[in-house]
């Protein structure tokens, strides 16, 4: 979707909220299923909607409260990791949560928190608010790499140019001028080799170079 699009779209004052009083009146077991389309929410920072949130969300009563489960679709904004053109990442999410009242349904008075200060709770006017869960659980979706498509060859590391984008064939002349003296670099052992003969080799050159030089012969090995 552009962003023109999303821009002009009718957005929700209250997506995600649903008014469940008359369900809390009903016996363990009561239901209520809704069909989600076209919700939009405020994500965690950095991230924005792509596409609007689709799926559905099935409230069940329970002798504590109700028991919600949703299974919900959506497209957020980024970036492929290796070539970093602009890209939409579908995301799909499960929910399951608890959530308690915290008004009593019939006399009206607060519920305390007790032993689970964190759990979901409902507003005092018995409404289930799931956007900011649904925001979290999209939050978490996120992949940490993703890709514009699996086998995005990324970026070419002389240029910066995407190389899906035509041929990068760059030769010695494109170097970076700051890594242009690297090209006379040896390891120190194949300098040492090159810069060092070897003793015998030398010894058997001096020998060659001056042959009216007097020669030493073993007194013993010559009498044998």
């Amino acid at each position: 979707m552009s962003a023109e699009a999303r821009r002009s779209r009718p957005v929700d004052p209250a997506p995600l909220t649903y008014n469940v009083a008359q369900l809390l009146t009903e016996l363990p077991g009561a239901s209520r299923h809704y069909t989600l389309a076209g919700a939009t929410i405020p994500l965690p920072e950095p991230l924005r909607l792509a596409d609007p949130i689709e799926g559905r969300v099935d409230l069940g009563r329970t002798n504590r409260g109700l028991i919600v489960r949703g299974e919900l679709a959506a497209s957020i904004e980024g970036e492929c990791s290796r070539c970093l053109r602009p890209i939409e990442i579908p995301v799909t999410v499960r929910i399951e949560e608890e959530a308690l009242p915290s008004i009593h349904p019939e006399s009206g008075l607060p519920l305390a928190a007790g032993t689970e200060p964190d759990a979901l709770r409902l507003t005092d006017h018995h409404e289930l608010e799931l956007g900011p869960v649904v925001g979290e659980a999209i939050s978490l979706a996120e992949p940490i790499a993703p890709l514009c498509q699996p086998d995005c060859p990324g970026l070419c590391p002389i240029c910066g140019e995407r190389l899906d984008a035509g041929p990068h064939d760059h030769g010695d002349d494109d170097i970076d001028p700051r890594l242009a003296a690297l090209r006379a670099f040896r390891p120190a052992d194949e300098a040492g080799d090159e810069d060092e003969p070897d003793a015998e080799s030398d010894g058997q050159a001096a020998v060659e170079a001056a042959p009216g030089a007097p020669v030493e012969v073993d007194a013993d090995r010559q009498t044998r």
